[in-house]
């Protein structure tokens, strides 16, 4: 109580100068992967994709970025532990901030895509062990995260087989593609933009008091995909050439659609991000507001005040725009090269995983769930269309995640409990 009562101004900056180090790690992090299989595919260019993801990732931050956050990370430890101590809760806040960001930081530098909830997961866990020891640690949770690490490559990666083969089948091995196109194109595009609008609805505002229930969302969204598949059959028209022109341009205008429908899925996509993973990933920020506001009644929930999701949403545009570029290119292209129909088919099959495990309860992680798609799609072409050094090399920061911002985060709590001299 009394380090709260002798340094709250100090310790309210520091947790705004940390949070802002998160957010811009998942900036650079975790939305440049979500918009690498565009950049990839040469379906945008990189600015493109920071305008894109830096609009609709604030927007989906601050508009529905949730009233409520579990800032213990989803009961990793309990917030009645530190009742009598809110100090050291503050404190290893700060440090969990500090350590994801900093394990963020060193894997953005790599280029390697990883998960920004795992990591903040991982840093509440190093000071929690620290702080109370392992008694206090729900080891389930972390054997949840443990078995993302395989579930979410596995899932996405055979949805994403399945979707790039249908696709070859019926448009690009088409003997005229632009007819397979014109025939098959929009039954694809509903399915993105039914899925989409699925998780937008239904994940991406579930914080929102007026977000509809699963039954009005899903009509609410075939309605939606509905009408983007008739405006895109009509819209066909304008980029599908006659059986005698050239197969290079038919292919190339094939392409084309599919780098349309690809901005269409990225852009819906990063506002259904940013009304999730960031305003949890900032939670810590909120905590210690709140617990410096209220240092005797702790609760395992705290409001999020708008401050702290605009604060949350700079960051992450900050970050995508100065080390974004290295994720997206590690995503885009060193796993396997992509096009427009590749990107399109990874992302469609992201979406359809985030759903599927949403519905069955299946712990995931979007960074995973997107490799294990652009994973799917390469294999669709081959082995040999793989960079299999770059997988194991990404793979291993996967495992890495967890227990280094563990590492971080407990040696920055002790060092900020000597200079607190708690």
């Amino acid at each position: 109580m009394n380090l709260i009562a002798q340094h709250a101004d100090l310790l309210l900056i520091l947790a705004c100068i940390f949070g802002f180090f998160m957010a811009w790690g998942i900036g650079a992090n975790d939305v440049a992967n979500a918009m690498g299989t565009s950049v990839g595919s040469g379906a945008i260019r990189i600015w493109q994709a920071v305008l894109i993801a830096g609009i609709f990732e604030f927007l989906g931050a601050w508009l529905a970025g949730g009233q409520v956050t579990q800032t213990i990370s989803s009961g990793l430890v309990k917030s009645s532990v530190f009742t009598e101590q809110p100090g050291v809760l503050v404190l290893g806040m700060l440090a969990s901030l500090l350590g994801a960001g900093t394990l963020l930081l060193v894997t953005s530098l790599r280029g390697l895509p990883v998960s920004t909830g795992q990591s903040i997961v991982g840093g509440i866990l190093g000071f929690a062990l620290a702080a109370v020891g392992s008694s206090h640690v729900d080891w389930s949770t972390v054997g949840k995260i443990a078995l993302s690490w395989v579930a979410s490559p596995i899932i996405a990666g055979s949805v994403a087989f399945v979707l790039f083969e249908s696709l070859r089948t019926l448009v690009l091995n088409h003997r005229d593609p632009s007819e397979g196109a014109r025939r098959f194109a929009p039954y694809y595009l509903f399915l993105a933009a039914f899925v989409v609008a699925l998780v937008t609805l239904v994940k991406g505002l579930a914080h929102v008091a007026v977000a509809p229930s699963l039954p009005v969302g899903i009509a609410s969204a075939a309605g939606i995909a509905f009408i983007f598949a008739a405006l895109s059959k009509i819209g066909l028209r304008r980029f599908l050439l006659s059986a005698k022109t050239s197969a290079t341009d038919r292919f190339r205008n094939v392409e084309r659609i599919f780098g349309y429908a690809q901005i269409f899925t990225a852009t819906v996509m990063a506002f259904a991000h940013g009304s999730n993973d960031v305003a949890n990933a900032i939670g810590p920020v909120a905590a210690v507001a709140s617990v410096i506001a209220h240092p005797g009644a702790l609760t395992a929930q705290t409001d999020l005040a708008g401050w702290v999701l605009v604060l949350g949403g700079l960051g992450i545009v900050f970050g995508l725009a100065t080390y974004g570029y290295r994720v997206m290119h590690t995503i885009g292209r060193r796993i396997t090269q992509l096009t427009p129909t590749r990107g399109f088919c990874a992302e469609l099959a992201t979406a359809i995983t985030i759903i599927l495990a949403t519905w069955f309860g299946i712990p995931i992680s979007t960074t995973q769930t997107l490799v294990g798609a652009v994973l799917g799609v390469g294999l669709a072409r081959g082995m040999r269309a793989l960079d299999l050094s770059v997988l194991g090399t990404v793979a291993l920061g996967w495992v890495l995640t967890l227990p280094g911002a563990a590492l971080f985060s407990a040696a920055y709590f002790w060092a900020l409990r000597l200079g607190f001299g708690g």
